[in-house]
């Protein structure tokens, strides 16, 4: 499913000017998340993150990753079939040059999306991007991490996703759904842990609250259950 970059866990993101990336992994696959689900996306990952979410599924992106040239990297994106580009991590946003890498990916035409886990201002981030900002949950064990000014600069094009261990967290979300008045502005999107809060489960509850937000499921981890990277 796409090309995987060679280890390197010494390369940590540094404080470099922006001009090169520590890159975990790019590839080719089927977008699995949010309203872009089903689309084909070539994926960025970056490497990095300061938080250590309990569910995280990419803790190999924390460390692994080799340093790469801003041109470099598009033209790697440039040789796949699509127009739509996935920016994620880890946290992408930790390391200077995903600021100006997003930029130059917008001028070439492509639509960009950026996953963030919300610790980390956007403030500086390109407006023709779209950003999706997850939300940590009481669950996740980093909800103290939350950069709350963040949910003020939402823009209608712009999601926010929220993922749940249960109810406790979906009590959690609702109230801050309805606080930040967040499914008036934008998407919001609710997610359960994989084996741990039954998608069903959390269907029921959103219908019962009549909540104006859409359930998600991950999308290639149906498609590819057994694939851990690149997907």
């Amino acid at each position: 499913m796409g090309q995987v970059l060679e280890s390197n866990p010494s390369a940590a993101p540094g404080p470099e000017a922006g001009g090169s990336l520590v890159v975990n992994e790019i590839f080719f696959s089927i977008q699995g998340e949010g309203t872009r689900a089903g689309r084909p996306s070539v994926f960025v990952r970056l490497t990095g993150c300061p938080l250590r979410c309990v569910w995280c599924d990419t803790a190999y992106a924390f460390h692994e990753g080799s340093r790469r040239a801003l041109g470099d990297v598009v033209t790697e994106v440039e040789r796949f079939p699509t127009r739509l580009v996935c920016l994620t991590g880890g946290e992408p946003l930790v390391q200077p040059g995903a600021f100006p890498l997003v930029a130059r990916l917008l001028d070439r035409g492509y639509e960009v999306v950026v996953e963030t886990s919300g610790h980390v201002s956007v403030a500086s981030l390109d407006p023709r991007a779209v950003v999706i900002l997850d939300v940590k949950t009481p669950g996740s064990g980093e909800s103290g991490r939350v950069h709350w000014p963040n949910l003020a600069k939402l823009r209608p094009h712009d999601e926010v996703k929220l993922v749940l261990d249960g109810r406790a967290d979906y009590e959690w979300a609702r109230a801050v759904v309805a606080e930040h008045r967040l499914a008036e502005r934008c998407t919001v999107l609710l997610s359960a842990v994989t084996g741990v809060l039954d998608p069903g489960d959390l269907g029921r509850w959103i219908l019962e609250d009549g909540l104006s937000v859409r359930l998600q499921v991950q999308l290639h981890r149906i498609l590819w259950p057994e694939v851990e990277r690149g997907v």
